[in-house]
């Protein structure tokens, strides 16, 4: 089996995803183009698909989270959030 670059749909927009047959575990190994630290693996492509839309989104409401920190909008303290503003 070869590389698949395939499309998701995420609630945040599309992304190119590549799905590379993991052989010796079986599945698929996933990263997302363009959304740092998305990765993830599945039993089999549906699995695959359904682990990276998850990722994908998980990644990008953190930054999200991050950014907000930054900008003074929210205070993380203990693993809990605070809002300031």
């Amino acid at each position: 089996m070869a590389k698949k670059v395939l499309k998701i749909k995420t609630d945040y927009g599309i992304y190119d995803c590549v799905f590379t047959p993991a052989r010796d575990a079986g599945g698929y190994v996933v990263v997302a183009r363009g959304v740092r630290g998305a990765f993830t693996q599945g039993k089999n492509l549906a699995e695959a698909k359904k682990m990276i839309k998850e990722a994908i989104e998980g990644m990008i409401e953190a930054q999200v989270i991050i950014d907000a920190e930054k900008e003074g909008v929210v205070q993380i303290k203990h693993k809990q959030f605070t809002h300031i503003a």
